[in-house]
């Protein structure tokens, strides 16, 4: 019933910067962990930012610096600021929510992914 909408992406030249947006809706008591994932042909998934319900972050060194993640606990929401974008950058952009309680009388936690928004950067 948990449902993860990223937006945002699109095609920006070297140097620039898009804000990507992920909005969890459904029945969420409280995400643990909210995450931006990339992944591009040929190449394996791998962890852009992540953040705690607590506000701990933490970025990929290939991002640190340039990205920046933050989160709307009421709204179940994570954006994703990326500037000095980069071409090696360029990859299907997923959002994550991790740890997901989804009732009080389910102890379970529970994982959701979004379908992902494309950003292509150019040289």
């Amino acid at each position: 019933q948990v449902q993860l909408v990223e937006s945002g992406g699109g095609l920006v030249q070297a140097g620039g910067s898009l804000r990507l947006s992920c909005a969890a809706s459904g029945s969420i008591l409280s995400i643990a962990v909210m995450a931006w994932y990339r992944q591009a042909p040929g190449k394996q998934r791998e962890l852009v930012a992540r953040i705690s319900s607590g506000g701990t972050t933490t970025y990929a060194d290939s991002v640190k610096g340039r990205f920046t993640v933050s989160r709307d606990n009421g709204k179940n929401t994570v954006t994703l600021q990326m500037n000095s974008l980069k071409p090696e950058d360029t990859a299907v952009y997923l959002c994550n929510a991790e740890h997901v309680r989804i009732s009080w009388s389910d102890p379970y936690f529970h994982d959701y992914w979004g379908q992902g928004t494309q950003v292509t950067v150019s040289s």
